[in-house]
């Protein structure tokens, strides 16, 4: 069959005879035909195809009737089945040895270990109205070997073996893999998952850097440590940041080989002893002891739901430290919930209680280990930092080998899905309500001042100025160590927004010395976490009371109408609900039709409910 003859076929989908029909059919070779093909056949032909025939239906009468058809009919399976298995044998034997010769140059070029199989993870599901996750969705995963074929689809892969690094593949299993585009779905338009290619937790483990990576011309890093001014001064700042001066400021952004910043903690030697922020000196004492990796998170002001990471190894349940910090009123609501007892422990994660807060804003708090990890765990090499609302569903070894050993990174940090400029970013901030209109202002025409331009193609190969910055994950070194301290600098000084400040930090840095950060799409954070509803949206959609005590036999009443509409609702709904409020019961119109399903009470209280789901 020609190539022309596949294309159309696999073109239509059509059948083929359709288009020989349709088509110039060449004709087929064959032998010459003998001059004598045309004659008649002989007498003696003729008679002995009669004996045979004559033959055969004595033989058919005689097996008919002595009842030896099903013997011999069985004697004939069982010869043409040992003949088959023979040859398939024999077709096994043989490419065995070839294809042991021709795979191995192929995956190594020295003898080692078998082929290393890498894990794709796909897209998965948006998250449950609960926040909880299926974990079906994340076992739906792939199996490539190194040359990106498929082995196995949607089923557990098995373990590899403990790969050292001496094994190790010359060539990285996902060097080829490309982030396949999006499926199209015109009824999904916003932000999705996308598949990551991950090693196994062995072979990502395997390929932890031994040496912490070289810091660019920054070698020694020192912090400030003093006494904060009584009164404070006019630029901005807290006691807890120490106020530093706009010369020190500007002092901080040139580097050095030896470095002395502010970077918060600033009223004592030992960040968490007396200085704002303030730790139980148990706690400080086992957080000293994590010397390898930390993932760290907190709840502050009870806004959230403790998320129990998934799909954990048990090499890094046993190595990795998982660190949640919280407040007094996160604690006592853990507490009265039964999820927090003696051990101070809620699953995975260590619950650390912190005392003397350095703000009033709940979120504000939540910036002092968000950005300085480095200082509240000062013998650990690298962090992640996920924010309270996500759930961790990736393993943190091979997080941290995606994202910044194969990369050779040491600060990776998601792109925003949506915007990539400062100043987009600061009107939609505006917009949405999320700080103080004035005070962004004043941000923006700061930096304006020190020469912050719009983003455009200039700036490549940097590709966003504007992170999603719920996910932070480094390794800590001392030029890492600078930028979240001066990162951090800014989000004390101006607006607690630090999507609004990360670009100035980064490029002031970067002009200065050769690093970079590691700007991986907003799609491959959404892979690794799953971000939930805030408490409050879960207590309005599935009380958590409701999941630790029972309900009672009988059904609850319906919850009553009331005059004083929601902060959030939607004006439109608003007025038909207060009618129904002041109307009483009795003297509504009984409608019929389309006219009583939209106009009934009922109707209206599911309205509501779902009108505030979808704010959020």
């Amino acid at each position: 069959m020609t190539g022309g003859s596949l294309g159309l076929r696999t073109g239509s989908y059509g059948s083929l005879q359709q288009h020989l029909q349709n088509s110039v059919v060449l004709p087929i070779q064959t032998t010459p035909t003998p001059p004598n093909i045309g004659r008649k056949p002989s007498k003696m032909l003729l008679s002995g195809a009669r004996e045979k025939e004559r033959f055969l239906h004595w033989l058919c009468k005689v097996a008919i009737r002595r009842r030896v058809v099903m013997p011999l009919l069985v004697l004939v399976s069982i010869a043409v089945f040992i003949t088959l298995m023979s040859a398939i044998s024999k077709d096994e034997d043989a490419p065995e040895v070839s294809d042991a010769h021709s795979l191995t140059p192929r995956h190594f070029k020295t003898v080692g270990p078998p082929p290393i199989d890498i894990i794709v993870s796909n897209y998965h599901a948006s998250p449950l109205v609960s926040g909880k996750q299926d974990n079906e969705r994340y076992n739906n995963s792939v199996s490539l070997a190194e040359a990106g074929s498929v082995i196995s689809e949607n089923k557990t892969l098995p373990l590899p073996p403990v790969v050292h690094s001496g094994a190790l593949p010359p060539v990285h299993p996902c060097k080829n893999f490309a982030v396949p585009p999006p499926p199209a779905d015109r009824k999904r338009t916003g932000p999705r998952p996308c598949p990551v290619c991950y090693l196994p937790v062995e072979l990502a483990i395997a390929f932890m850097p031994t040496d912490p990576s070289v810091s660019p011309v920054l070698k020694s890093l020192t912090y400030v440590s003093e006494e904060p001014p009584i009164s404070p001064p006019p630029l901005g700042g807290s006691p807890f940041g120490g106020y530093p001066s706009l010369k020190q400021r500007n002092d901080s952004f040139d580097i050095k080989e030896n470095m002395s910043v502010h970077c918060g903690f600033v009223r004592g030697n030992r960040p968490g002893h007396q200085t704002g922020f303030d730790i139980d000196e148990a706690d400080l004492l086992e957080m000293e002891q994590c010397y390898g990796i930390v993932v760290a998170s907190a709840i502050f002001g009870n806004y959230d739901l403790i998320q129990q990471p998934k799909n954990i190894s048990e090499a890094a349940k046993k190595n990795v430290c998982f660190y949640m910090f919280v407040d007094g009123d996160t604690e006592t609501y853990l507490k009265n919930s039964s999820m927090l007892d003696g051990t101070n422990r809620v699953g995975l994660w260590r619950v650390v209680v912190v005392h003397n807060l350095p703000y009033a804003d709940a979120r504000r708090n939540g910036k002092v280990p968000k950005l300085l990890l480095h200082r509240i765990f000062s013998n650990a090499r690298f962090s992640i930092w996920i924010d309270g609302k996500l759930e961790l569903v990736v393993d943190p070894y091979q997080i941290l080998e995606r994202f910044l050993w194969r990369t050779n990174a040491t600060l990776a940090i998601s792109r925003h899905y949506r915007r990539f400029d400062v100043f987009a970013e600061a009107e939609a901030n505006k917009a949405a309500g999320k700080y103080d209109n004035a005070s962004i202002d004043y941000q923006i025409e700061f930096y304006k001042r020190e020469g912050l331009t719009p983003y455009s193609s200039a700036k490549l190969p940097i590709t966003s100025d504007v992170p999603e910055g719920c996910v932070i994950i480094r390794e800590h070194v001392p030029i890492t160590n600078l930028f979240t301290c001066l990162w951090f600098n800014e989000v004390d000084r101006f607006t607690s927004r630090d999507q609004i400040s990360f670009s100035t930090v980064r490029d002031k840095i970067m002009s200065q010395v050769d690093w970079s950060v590691n700007m991986f799409l907003d799609c491959e954070r959404r892979n690794f976490v799953v971000q939930a509803y805030h408490r409050d949206v879960l207590e309005q959609m599935s009380p958590p009371d409701a999941a630790i005590h029972p309900p009672p036999p009988q059904p609850p009443p319906p919850p009553p109408l009331t005059n004083q509409p929601s902060a959030k609702a939607s004006p439109e709904v608003v007025p038909d609900r207060d009618r129904v409020a002041r109307s009483p019961p009795r003297r509504v119109p009984v409608k019929r039709g389309k006219e009583k399903r939209s106009g009934s009470r009922r109707h209206r209280t599911r309205t509501v409910i779902g009108r505030d789901a979808n704010l959020f």
